[in-house]
C-alpha cells in the first residue's frame, strides 16, 4: 500500500490493476469509475481498427445525439434575445445506470430527434416566411417609389428632355399621346422595368446596362432606408429600387437578363395608376397577414427553444459521459471463454479500496449478483506520474508540469515552488503598496471563487482566476520585501528610529552629510537613505549582492534535491560521482563568493586599515592569477591560500565528474559479461525467467509482463555513457557561471520597478500635492485617478507579468536543471469531472 498521508514531495504510488467485468455490468462499472476519476485505462486492443471495435454502433448513436445537442446549442446562441439555459447543478439528473439505463437512453434519443424535427420544420417555415416577407416589402417599396416617380413625371412633364436623335421617339412620352393627359387622371402607356438590387452592385449594373443598350435607356433609382436581414445568417443587406425606361421588347429583355445576372429582383408593375393602387393595397394586406403568421411562428420557435434550454445542460452532460463510457469500453478486451470484459489500468495504490467499493456499488445498481473482480498486477513498467493537488497547490504544480512531467516517484519541485516562486517574484516586485493591490485582487477572487467558477470569465481573466492563490502569495511576499526595501509607492516609512542624523544646512550649501547617531534601524533599509544623493549607489550594491546570495542558495538547494532521488532509485554511486563533486565545485567558487559578501557586510570599513575590495575583481583574480592578492585590497588574512585551495578543489571536481561515473559503469558491464550474460539485443539467447515472473504469468498477468519486457532493460553502449557524462559535466560547470549571473535579474528588475514607481509619482501626484483651494482639490482628484490607473495597469499588471516570467525562468532553467529529470508522463484517468469543466 501507499504512504500513510498523501504528499507533494513525490508522486503518488501507483498500481497496475486488472478488472474482470461481466458484460451486463460493464456500462455501470465504467460509469462508476468515471465518477470516481482515479483509473487510467490501457488500450488492450492496439492493433484493432477503431471502426472494427465492439461498441462502434453505440458510439455512432451517441455522436448523432451529440450532433443534435450541438445543433440546439447553436440555435440558442443565434437568438437575438438571450434564452436562459438551466445550469447543470440546478437540473434534474438523468439516471443512465441501473436496469433502466438503456430505456432512458432510448427515450432521450427519441426526444432529441422529435425536438430536432420540430425545430428544423420551424426554421424552414420561418425562413420561407421571412423570404416571402422580404419579397413583399421589396414589392411595396417598388410600388411606392414607382408611383412617386410617375407623379413627379406628370408634374414636371414639360421639363422632360426630348431625344436629340430625330429618328427616334422620346423615351418618356409620344407626341401623339400628349393630348391624352388631363389634370384629373393621367394615363401612361410606357415600357419600363422596375425592381430592387443590392446597393453595392448598383453602379456596376448601371455601367453594364449603358454599354449593352448603348445609352438607349433612362434609369432612376432610390435608396431603401431600412436594411434587409437574412434570417439564416443574420447578415444585413441594403438595397435600392430602380426603374428603367426603354423602347421595345428586345431592349427590355436584355435589361431583364442583365438584372437577373446581377442578382436583382424584378417586379411586374402595371402602368395604370388604378391597378398600381390596387396592387399596393393587396401587398399591404398580405404583408400584415404574413407579419402575424411570422410573429406566431417565431413565438412558437422561441417557446421550443425555451423548453430545450431547460434540459440542454443535462443532455450535454449525459451525451458527453455516455460517449466517454463507450470509448473506454472499446479499450477493453473481450474474453470469449469467460464471456467477460478484461480491463487493465493504472490507479493510485491508496485508492484501490475506493475502487473496490465503487465496483460493488455498480453491481448493486445494475441489479445483478456477479461483481467485477479486481486484482493487482506485478510489472516493471514505469507508472504514470500523479500528484494529488488541491485548489491551493494546483497552480504551482501546473507551472512545474509546464516545464516537464516529473519521473515516477521523483522529487517534485512543485512543493518547494509554493514558497520559492512567490518569494523570487517579490524580490523583483518589492513594494508594500503594489503588493497590497495584487493581494487584495487575489483575495477578492478567492472570496467570490464559487460564483466566479460558475461564470464564463474568458481566456485572460480565467487564467488570472486559475492562479489566484499564486497571486495571493505573490502579493503577500511583495509586502514583506517592500518592508525590507522600505518602499511604498516609491516613498519610505519611518517605523523605527533612524540610524542617521542630519544637521541644518548652512548658507547656500543645501547638501548635508548624514552622521551616524548610534541607533540601528532594526528591519529593512533605513528611511534616511530615501532622497539621498548616493541612495542609488547604495541600493544598487545592496540588491546586486543580495541577488547573488539568493541565487547561490537557490541553486545549492536544487543540487541537494539530487540526494533523495539517488536514495529512492538506489543510485547510491551517483551521490559521490555526481552530487558531491557538483556541490564542491559550486561552493568552492560561488559559495565562497557568498561568504565574502556576507563577511564584507559585517566590517566597518570606516575604521578599517584597507579600502573595501571589489568582490568581482577578487573572483576574477582568483581564477586568472591564483595566489596573488593585492595587500591594499585584501579582504582577510590568508586570503590567497584559501583561494588557491578552493580553486584546486574546483579543478579536481571536473575530472571527478568526467571519469568516475563512466568508470563505475564500465566495471559493472565487465562484471555482467564475466558472469556469462549477453545484451538483450543478441539472438538465440535462452530466456532467464525468475520465479516471480513465472508466478505472475500463472496468475494471468502475462500481457503486463510481456509489455514490461519490451519496455524495460534499456541498455546503452559505453561510448554513449561517456559522451553523456562529458556533456553533463560541461553543462554543469558552465551553467554554474551563467546561472549565477542570471540571478542578477533579481537586482535589475527590482531596480527598474523602484525607479519606474518613483518616476510615476514625480510626474503625477508630486506636482499637485502642494496646490490649495478648489483648483488644487480638482487637480488632486484627476491626477490621483490617473496615477492609480497607471499604477495598476503598468506597475502592477505589466511589471507583475514581467517579474512573473523572470521568476518562472529562474525555476525552470536555473533550479530545475540541477536535479529535475522530468522524464515521466501524466496520469490521465477516466474522469467525468473533466467533462463538466469543459462544459
Amino acid at each position: 500500500m501507499g504512504d500513510e498521508y498523501p504528499t507533494l514531495f513525490r508522486s503518488e504510488q501507483m498500481s497496475l490493476v486488472q478488472l474482470i467485468v461481466p458484460t451486463e455490468v460493464a456500462h455501470d462499472t465504467i460509469a462508476e469509475l468515471g465518477e470516481l476519476g482515479n483509473v487510467q485505462f490501457k488500450d488492450l486492443n492496439p492493433n484493432v481498427n477503431p471502426f472494427q471495435r465492439s461498441f462502434v454502433g453505440e458510439i455512432r448513436r451517441i455522436d448523432e445525439m451529440a450532433r443534435r445537442v450541438r445543433f440546439f446549442a447553436s440555435q440558442i446562441e443565434k437568438e437575438k434575445e438571450p434564452i436562459p439555459i438551466r445550469p447543470l447543478y440546478d437540473s434534474a439528473p438523468l439516471v443512465t445506470v441501473g436496469p433502466r439505463a438503456a430505456q432512458t437512453i432510448d427515450e432521450l434519443d427519441v426526444k432529441l430527434a422529435e425536438h430536432e424535427a420540430r425545430l428544423t420544420q420551424m426554421n424552414d417555415s420561418y425562413q420561407l416566411l421571412s423570404e416571402r416577407l422580404r419579397e413583399l416589402v421589396e414589392a411595396r417599396h417598388v410600388l411606392r417609389e414607382t408611383a412617386q416617380f410617375f407623379e413627379q413625371a406628370a408634374v414636371r412633364e414639360t421639363e422632360v428632355r426630348n431625344s436629340l436623335d430625330d429618328s427616334s421617339a422620346p423615351l418618356l412620352q409620344h407626341d401623339d399621346r400628349e393630348q391624352q393627359y388631363s389634370t384629373g387622371e393621367l394615363q401612361f402607356d410606357l415600357e419600363f422595368v422596375a425592381g430592387t438590387i443590392d446597393r453595392a452592385r448598383l453602379s456596376t449594373f448601371e455601367r453594364v446596362l449603358w454599354r449593352v443598350l448603348r445609352g438607349n435607356l433612362y434609369m432612376n433609382y432610390i435608396d431603401i432606408q431600412e436594411p434587409f436581414v437574412d434570417p439564416a445568417t443574420g447578415a444585413e443587406t441594403r438595397k435600392n429600387v430602380f426603374i428603367i425606361f426603354a423602347h421595345g421588347d428586345i431592349l427590355l429583355g436584355k435589361i431583364r437578363k442583365v438584372a437577373e445576372s446581377m442578382g436583382a429582383t424584378i417586379y411586374p408593375i402595371d402602368v395604370n395608376a388604378d391597378k398600381r393602387a390596387d396592387s399596393m393595397r393587396e401587398v399591404t394586406s398580405r404583408l400584415e397577414d404574413l407579419q402575424i403568421v411570422l410573429y406566431n411562428t417565431g413565438a412558437n420557435r422561441r417557446a421550443e427553444l425555451m423548453t430545450i434550454g431547460e434540459n440542454l445542460a443535462s443532455w450535454q452532460d449525459v451525451v458527453a459521459k455516455e460517449k466517454l463510457i463507450y470509448e473506454t469500453l472499446n479499450l477493453l478486451n473481450y474474453d470469449v471463454r469467460r464471456k467477460t470484459l478484461i480491463a487493465e489500468g493504472w490507479c493510485p495504490t491508496r485508492d484501490i479500496p475506493q475502487i473496490q467499493l465503487a465496483l460493488r456499488h455498480a453491481t448493486e445498481e445494475s441489479g445483478t449478483n456477479v461483481p467485477p473482480i479486481l486484482h493487482e498486477l506485478r510489472t516493471n513498467r514505469t507508472p504514470p506520474t500523479f500528484h494529488r493537488t488541491n485548489k491551493f497547490t494546483e497552480g504551482f504544480q501546473t507551472i512545474m508540469d509546464a516545464y516537464g512531467v516529473a519521473s515516477y516517484q521523483e522529487v517534485n519541485p512543485g512543493l518547494f515552488a509554493v514558497i520559492t516562486f512567490p518569494f523570487l517574484f517579490a524580490v523583483m516586485f518589492g513594494d508594500i503598496g503594489h503588493g497590497f493591490i495584487i493581494f487584495i485582487a487575489a483575495a477578492i477572487m478567492i472570496l467570490f471563487e464559487r460564483k466566479l467558477a460558475k461564470a464564463d470569465l474568458g481566456e485572460i481573466f480565467g487564467t488570472f482566476f486559475f492562479g489566484r492563490y499564486i497571486i495571493l502569495l505573490m502579493g503577500l511576499f511583495s509586502i514583506y520585501t517592500g518592508f525590507l526595501y522600505n518602499d511604498i509607492f516609491s516613498k519610505s516609512l519611518h517605523l523605527f528610529h533612524s540610524g542617521w542624523s542630519f544637521a541644518e544646512p548652512n548658507g547656500n550649501d543645501t547638501s548635508v552629510v548624514g552622521i551616524p547617531n548610534g541607533h540601528t534601524y532594526p528591519f529593512g533599509i533605513d528611511p534616511a537613505w530615501h532622497g539621498a544623493e548616493n541612495a542609488l549607489l547604495f541600493t544598487n550594491s545592496y540588491k546586486m549582492k543580495m541577488s547573488i546570495v539568493l541565487g547561490v542558495i537557490h541553486m545549492s538547494f536544487a543540487v541537494c534535491l539530487q540526494v533523495p532521488n539517488h536514495i529512492r532509485f538506489k543510485r547510491f554511486s551517483d551521490i559521490y560521482t555526481n552530487f558531491i563533486p557538483q556541490m564542491i565545485f559550486l561552493q568552492s567558487i560561488f559559495g565562497y563568493l557568498v561568504v565574502c559578501i556576507i563577511y564584507k557586510w559585517t566590517i566597518d570599513w570606516s575604521k578599517a586599515s584597507t579600502q573595501p575590495p571589489s568582490l568581482l575583481n577578487m573572483l576574477i583574480g582568483m581564477v586568472l592569477s591564483p595566489g596573488n592578492v593585492d595587500p591594499e585590497s585584501q579582504l582577510y588574512p590568508g586570503q590567497s591560500t584559501v583561494q588557491v585551495i578552493l580553486l584546486l578543489l574546483a579543478g579536481v571536481c571536473v575530472p571527478w565528474l568526467l571519469i568516475t561515473k563512466p568508470y563505475l559503469q564500465y566495471q559493472e558491464m565487465k562484471k555482467i559479461q564475466g558472469q556469462g550474460y549477453i545484451g538483450l539485443g543478441a539472438e538465440d539467447v535462452p530466456r532467464h525467467t525468475d520465479d516471480t515472473t513465472l508466478e505472475g504469468e500463472e496468475e494471468g498477468n502475462g500481457r503486463a509482463i510481456v509489455e514490461a519486457n519490451d519496455e524495460e532493460h534499456e541498455e546503452h553502449d559505453f561510448s554513449e555513457v561517456v559522451v553523456h557524462q562529458v556533456i553533463h559535466t560541461i553543462e554543469f560547470c558552465l551553467g554554474c557561471v551563467s546561472h549565477t549571473a542570471s540571478y542578477l535579474r533579481l537586482w535589475a528588475l527590482s531596480l527598474a520597478h523602484a525607479q519606474l514607481s518613483e518616476v510615476l509619482w514625480d510626474m503625477t501626484l508630486a506636482n499637485v500635492l502642494g496646490m490649495s483651494g478648489l483648483v488644487g482639490i480638482i487637480a488632486l482628484v484627476i491626477v490621483g485617478v490617473m496615477w492609480l490607473v497607471l499604477t495598476i495597469s503598468i506597475l502592477c499588471v505589466m511589471e507583475g507579468l514581467s517579474a512573473f516570467l523572470h521568476a518562472l525562468r529562474l525555476h525552470w532553467v536555473e533550479a530545475n536543471s540541477k536535479h529535475y529529470e522530468a522524464g515521466g508522463y501524466q496520469f490521465v484517468p477516466l474522469s467525468f469531472a473533466r467533462v463538466n469543466e469543459k462544459q
